[in-house]
C-alpha cells in the first residue's frame, strides 16, 4: 500500500514538472528550425523558473559525475562535464543576449537576482573537490589516452578552466575567491545598468533642418521617428549605436558631432549615473582575484588564454603600432 502511495506521489511530481516545461517556452523543445528560441512566446516571468530548473538539473548532473564509482575516464568525466548544464546554458544564452541587446528594468532586476545564484552554481562546479579530482586524474593520463585533437583540446581547456577558477586554492582562499567573484558580478551588473541609464538619458533634439546637413534620408527618417516616439518636434538622436553611428559618420555639422561625441565619451562619468567609484571597486577586486590565483596583475590573468599570451607582448605590439600611427 505504501509503495503504491509512493508511486502515485512520484507520478504527481512528474506530471507537475512536465506541465511546467510545457507552459514555459524556455523549458520545452522549440519546434522552430534548428531549435531557434520562441521569442514571441517568451515572457519575463518565464526566466526565473527556467534558471531555477536549469540550476537544479545542472547540479544533479555534476553530482552524478563527481560521485561516479567508476574510475575517471575521458567519457565519464570530461565529456560528461561538457554535456552537463544544457538547460541552464540554453536559458542563459537567451537571457543574457537579450539583456545586452533589448534590456528593460524588469530584465535588469532579474539579472541582479540571478547574479548570486549563478555565482553559487559556478562555484559549485569549479570549486567541487571530488569533481576536480576526477578531472585531474584524467588530465594526468592525457598522453596515454589516444585522444583526437578536439578531445585533447577539450581536456586541456577543462583542466585549465578549473585551475583558473580556483580549484587548487586552499579552503580559506576558495571562500575568499567565491566572495570576490560574487561581488564583482554585482558590480559589473551595476556598471552596465548605469551605462545604459546614462545612454538613455541623453537626447540631441534638432528642430532646424539646417542642422541635418550631410545626413542621408534614412538617417533623417530615423531621427524623425525617434522624435515622434518621444512626442517631440523635429529630429532626435541619441547615444545608441543605430543613432550615434550614422550621425557621426554623415553629419557635416562639426559642432553637433562634437556635442554628441562628448556626451558619449563622458557617459556615466559623474552625475546621477556615475560609474567612477564602481570602476575603482571593480579594479580592486580584479587585483585581488589575480593575486589569489597567483598572477602578478589581472591583465596577466586575462591575456593568458588569448592569442597574445602575455602582457609584455601586448605592450610590444602597441609600441609597434605607435611609431607608424603618430605621423
Amino acid at each position: 500500500m505504501k509503495l503504491n502511495k509512493y508511486f502515485a506521489m512520484a507520478g504527481i511530481v512528474l506530471a507537475i514538472a512536465t506541465s511546467c516545461k510545457m507552459e514555459n517556452p524556455l523549458l520545452s523543445e522549440s519546434p522552430l528550425p534548428y531549435g531557434a528560441p520562441q521569442f514571441d512566446k517568451i515572457k519575463v516571468e518565464h526566466y526565473m523558473p527556467a534558471f531555477e530548473q536549469g540550476i537544479r538539473e545542472g547540479k544533479a548532473e555534476i553530482d552524478a559525475i563527481a560521485s561516479n564509482p567508476e574510475e575517471p575516464t575521458f567519457a565519464n568525466t570530461i565529456e560528461a562535464l561538457e554535456r552537463s548544464g544544457e538547460t541552464l546554458n540554453r536559458v542563459g544564452a537567451i537571457f543574457y543576449n537579450l539583456l545586452e541587446a533589448d534590456t528593460s528594468d524588469e530584465m535588469q532586476d532579474i539579472a541582479e537576482k540571478l547574479a548570486p545564484m549563478m555565482n553559487e552554481y559556478e562555484m559549485y562546479v569549479s570549486l567541487n573537490e571530488p569533481l576536480f579530482a576526477r578531472v585531474k586524474a584524467v588530465y594526468a593520463m592525457k598522453d596515454n589516452l589516444g585522444l583526437e585533437k578536439d578531445q585533447a583540446r577539450l581536456l586541456e581547456k577543462t583542466y585549465k578552466g578549473f585551475v583558473r577558477s580556483g580549484a587548487n586554492l586552499s579552503p580559506e582562499d576558495k571562500a575568499l575567491y567565491s566572495k570576490y567573484e560574487e561581488d564583482l558580478s554585482l558590480l559589473e551588473l551595476q556598471f552596465g545598468k548605469n551605462a545604459l541609464a546614462a545612454t538613455n538619458a541623453f537626447k540631441l533634439d534638432l528642430t532646424d533642418e539646417a542642422d541635418l546637413e550631410g545626413l542621408p534620408q534614412f538617417v533623417r527618417d530615423m531621427g524623425a521617428q525617434t522624435a515622434r516616439e518621444l512626442g517631440r518636434e523635429g529630429w532626435t538622436f541619441d547615444l545608441t549605436r543605430p543613432s550615434y553611428g550614422p550621425f557621426m559618420q554623415y553629419s557635416a555639422r562639426r559642432d553637433l558631432r562634437e556635442k554628441l561625441w562628448k556626451a558619449s565619451a563622458s557617459k556615466a562619468v559623474g552625475g546621477e549615473f556615475d560609474n567612477t567609484d564602481i570602476c575603482r571597486r571593480i579594479a580592486e577586486l580584479r587585483v585581488r582575484i589575480a593575486g589569489i590565483l597567483g598572477y602578478r596583475t589581472y591583465a596577466d590573468y586575462a591575456v593568458e588564454e588569448r592569442m597574445v599570451k602575455s602582457v609584455d607582448k601586448v605592450y610590444s605590439f602597441l609600441g609597434e603600432l605607435l611609431e607608424p600611427s603618430l605621423p
